[in-house]
């Protein structure tokens, strides 16, 4: 948001020193204006709007309209005397905040790729290397102090809101680096003829520079601020002796890592089986209520080597880890595979989706949550309609024994554009029928070789039967249904495949 009002802003340093005063005060008029239609306005309107034009379930208006509210805008500002960057800019910001968001950022990947190389392509046609090199000195003082101005201002801003003094220097590390909009407010000023080009270049490299030092800078925050942060050493030493004295008489003790709902219900289960358990958690307000009832949970990143050493991993009998964030959940499996390669470990995932990358980096049991609350639902619907219990709880058995391969997959509707666009390349289940002249027809499973596309026959409908799990020399007729198991791209390969060879 802040660079909205530095875009209206820079127009008026142009202006005559008599001009000034009255231009820089109708730039924040336009400022106001601007904020209000996006902050009290723009959310409600674009929401309604978009909410029409998705009710026609047409991807191309769709996208058309996503262009004219992004073009529009960019115009609507150009004639008031704003940039065409900043019609855009709120355009970003408008839609960003409507329920679509996930929809248009996956209609518009391609041409997000291609203009942000295009822009970056363009920075670098901007930057005149000569230049540059000839004023060193002046470009490495910009870069210092670019990077000395941001990190104090990060750092004193976080400690003004709460922050230990390790985590506003850690935050004020990742941040010190220059941004995108850098580039925008420079290329305004360059358009504007502000700056000498001389010191136009000095900032650009500096800006350059300080974004290929940020990776480095991230990754070696943690011991930059362990050593001159020397509360938050004592911090992390306090924490790792904590852990250490609670679990240094302990063993055959169960860990679970995340102490939020799920982890609080599987200790009460521990408790009433008088299992010993140690919950690791990082909010403090919960610890501090669970502590106060006499939980065993104490503060600590499970995701941290030392954190998991200090809890006893080589001396517990499992670890569940409670939390369904599939990426947390790997650093977990890697640092206990290092410290007790033994130690069964139970994960929790949102869904299947995860299910073999977790099973491979080493969890003994990955427990999809939506699965389970389908079988849990199917048991209850079972018994009501007189199946026996026995026979309920034998096919979990084997469901569960196959890792859900029974139950993986979905087939896709218009109601999960929304959801499936954090992860497009979702394996969703899709259907294909054989009509006459289909490649497939009179070929057998084996022959099409569909597991090299990277999917896999979960049933075949014939005209009277439905095979579930067919076999490879399953053989093809017209009118087959044919359904299968993958993601996108390779759904798509396995039609055309089908159909036409």
């Amino acid at each position: 948001i802040a660079v909205v009002p530095l875009l209206i802003l820079i127009p008026s340093f142009s202006e005559s020193p008599e001009r000034m005063a009255t231009m820089m005060g109708l730039a924040m008029l336009k400022a106001v204006v601007v904020l209000s239609l996006v902050l009290f306005f723009g959310q409600r309107l674009m929401s309604r709007w978009f909410f029409i034009v998705a009710r026609g379930k047409s991807a191309e208006l769709f996208m058309l309209n996503v262009l004219l509210i992004t073009l529009g805008l960019a115009w609507l500002t150009e004639l008031a005397g704003l940039s065409l960057a900043l019609g855009a800019f709120v355009a970003g910001i408008l839609i960003s905040e409507t329920q679509y968001r996930h929809h248009v950022e996956e209609d518009i990947k391609p041409f997000r790729d291609v203009l942000m190389g295009l822009f970056f392509v363009t920075i670098g046609m901007m930057l005149d290397v000569q230049l540059v090199l000839a004023n060193a000195p002046l470009v490495l003082g910009v870069l210092t102090a670019l990077l000395a101005v941001k990190f104090a201002l990060v750092l004193g801003l976080s400690r003004l809101f709460g922050s230990t003094f390790g985590g506003a220097m850690r935050t004020g590390l990742w941040l010190c680096a220059g941004g995108e909009f850098g580039f925008v407010l420079l290329s305004e000023m360059r358009h504007l003829q502000l700056l000498p080009p001389m010191v136009l270049q000095a900032v650009l490299a500096a800006l350059v520079l300080s974004m290929l030092l940020a990776p480095l800078i991230v990754q070696y925050s943690n011991q930059i601020v362990l050593r001159f942060a020397a509360s938050e050493w004592l911090m992390r030493s306090m924490q790792m002796t904590q852990l250490a004295a609670k679990t240094m008489n302990t063993e055959k003790h169960v860990v679970i890592c995340g102490y939020g709902r799920t982890g609080q219900y599987l200790a009460r289960f521990m408790e009433q089986e008088n299992v010993a358990y140690l919950a690791l958690d990082l909010d403090p307000e919960r610890i501090r209520e669970a502590t106060a009832a006499g939980e065993n949970v104490i503060y600590g990143d499970a995701a941290r080597h030392e954190t998991l050493a200090a809890a006893g991993v080589g001396r517990a009998s499992v670890l569940i880890v409670s939390f369904a964030d599939a990426r947390v959940s790997e650093r977990v499996l890697e640092h206990v595979r290092q410290i007790n390669p033994e130690l069964p470990i139970v994960v929790r995932t949102l869904d299947e989706k995860d299910l073999d990358a977790l099973l491979k980096a080493g969890a003994a049991e990955v427990v999809p949550e939506t699965l389970e609350t389908s079988m849990v639902l199917a048991s209850h619907a079972l018994r009501h309609i007189g199946v026996p219990h026995a026979q309920v709880l034998e096919h979990f058995r084997q469901t569960r024994i196959g890792h859900y391969r029974s139950l993986r997959g979905f087939f896709h509707g218009e109601s999960d554009l929304e959801e499936e666009s954090h992860d497009s390349d979702e394996a969703r289940l899709h259907s294909i029928l054989l009509h006459e002249g289909a490649h497939a027809i009179g070929r057998t499973l084996d022959e099409l070789a569909l597991p090299a596309l990277g999917v896999e026959v979960t049933a075949v409908r014939g005209r009277k039967v439905r095979t579930l799990e067919p076999s490879t020399d399953t053989r093809f007729d017209a009118g087959d249904v044919i359904v299968l198991l993958g993601t996108p791209g390779a759904l798509a390969a396995a039609e055309e495949r089908l159909l036409r060879g």
